[in-house]
């Protein structure tokens, strides 16, 4: 397959949807050899901040030597780079030649009368294949939707189970109270298998608690509070636990630290499994470690700023963010939520630090909910809101209403940040152009 032929394959898969379940997946990887059966995981769950916490560790086990693949979705800029490894994105030839492979299996299996595999399970089994192919010492896995039925989970080589923050997101898939999402979730633990989990709701804990005696897992809970001598900022962060001094992280937005904090648990864990990870190799994989679209700074004067909350956790979040660093500050939204989303529960956790709230559609999602519909929402809450036609219309306006020391804060689905970060980043290249002829003038 070549690379057109690569997106119209991808884009047909998109009609079977999300089926949650493990039979299509047994018989789609016994089919391939079961390539996950010769690859070390640790699997990663949680609602909010597992893809950051997967980031640190990836990071830091490419800093100690390791081959590592990189398993994440949603992913940013391009389809590639929800496979990755040591950092780098699937190429379009290895995706091409994959992709024909399941796509044939694929094709028999319907004639046999089995279901066929769904995007994300195909995708998901070509990074096996992938990995696997490129002889990866270790991959992290990050869950799709949930855990027990998740597509990941057919894996059973698990070395760590690894649980950031668990929250209430998918409720019509993963169930309607924190104590379902979290046995949902808990799913992924594996017989003796090592479990550390981020400090949080006591529902959450005491379910994971009760998996990992079922399982004969042993459970560590990475304490936040532990976590002391921590310097805030945008550009850099710093903090010292677990008898490390002054750790940085270059990745900004307060509740970083927590999931610095579970790496760092996580690789004191590893070494006790076998992995051979030094301190340097800590520091400065968490140094280098970058994760776009998470309370990230793209611009500045003003400030510009994308983040992927996407739920009332998530919400929650970026809101403590906000209040920590941007007191007293002229804030302006750029808002997109998709129609599942509890759209109402994001808008009030957020809506009282901004001076004006500009809503999109989010592009090429068909769960986008109508930049119109969203602004008669916001409304309720804020009476300062403008309805934007695009993406590029939104950043112009934002634009326009900020001054140098205003910032400007784009959230609410992961799907419209890539985007919106290239139209920022081509503005910022026209500004910079524009002043420099000015000056030569």
């Amino acid at each position: 397959m070549n690379e057109k032929e690569v997106i119209d394959y991808i884009e047909y898969l998109n009609q079977f949807g999300s089926v949650l379940g493990l039979d299509t997946m047994k018989e789609l990887t016994k089919r391939l050899g079961n390539p996950q059966n010769d690859l070390k995981f640790i699997h990663i769950a949680g609602t909010n901040g597992k893809g950051s916490t997967l980031a640190y560790l990836s990071t830091i086990l490419k800093a100690a030597g390791y081959k590592v693949g990189r398993y994440i979705s949603p992913t940013i800029f391009t389809y590639r780079e929800r496979i990755q490894i040591n950092g780098k994105s699937i190429t379009w030839k290895a995706l091409g030649n994959h992709l024909e492979q399941i796509r044939e299996i694929s094709g028999q299996m319907m004639e046999e009368g089995f279901s066929h595999p769904t995007a994300f399970e195909i995708e998901t089994a070509l990074g096996f294949l992938y990995f696997k192919e490129e002889k990866c010492d270790v991959v992290v896995l990050e869950t799709g939707l949930g855990g027990l039925l998740d597509a990941t989970n057919i894996v059973t080589t698990t070395v760590a189970c690894v649980f950031a923050s668990i929250s209430m997101d998918h409720m019509a898939y993963l169930g309607n109270t924190l104590w379902d999402i979290a046995l949902n979730k808990a799913g992924i633990i594996k017989n003796g298998c090592y479990v550390i989990a981020i400090d949080q709701e006591m529902e959450v804990l005491s379910i994971l608690e009760n998996a990992c005696v079922e399982k004969n897992a042993h459970l560590t809970i990475a304490e936040t509070k532990n976590a002391v001598k921590i310097k805030y900022g945008i550009e850099k962060q710093k903090f010292s636990y677990g008898g490390f001094q002054d750790l940085i992280i270059k990745l900004s937005g307060k509740y970083q630290i927590s999931n610095a904090v579970l790496a760092v648990e996580t690789i004191r864990i590893l070494n006790l499994t076998g992995f051979t990870i030094s301190e340097k190799a800590l520091r400065k994989g968490l140094e280098e470690t970058l994760w776009s679209g998470r309370f990230q700074k793209i611009a500045d004067k003003p400030m510009f700023i994308v983040d992927g909350a996407h739920n009332e956790d998530g919400a929650r979040k970026l809101a403590e963010s906000i209040r920590f660093y941007f007191t007293n500050r002229k804030i302006i939204y750029i808002m997109g939520i998709l129609k599942d989303k509890e759209y109402e529960k994001i808008i009030a956790e957020t809506y009282a630090y901004a001076e004006h709230i500009i809503t999109v559609t989010t592009p090429n999602n068909a769960r986008s909910m109508k930049a119109y519909e969203l602004a008669q929402a916001v409304k309720e809450f804020h009476p300062r809101v403008t309805v934007s036609d695009s993406l590029e219309e939104a950043v112009e306006i934002s634009y326009l209403l900020a001054d140098k020391d205003s910032i400007i804060i784009a959230f609410g689905s992961l799907s419209f940040i890539g985007p919106i970060t290239k139209i920022v980043e081509i503005k910022e290249k026209m500004r910079s152009d524009s002043h420099g002829r000015s000056k030569k003038n």
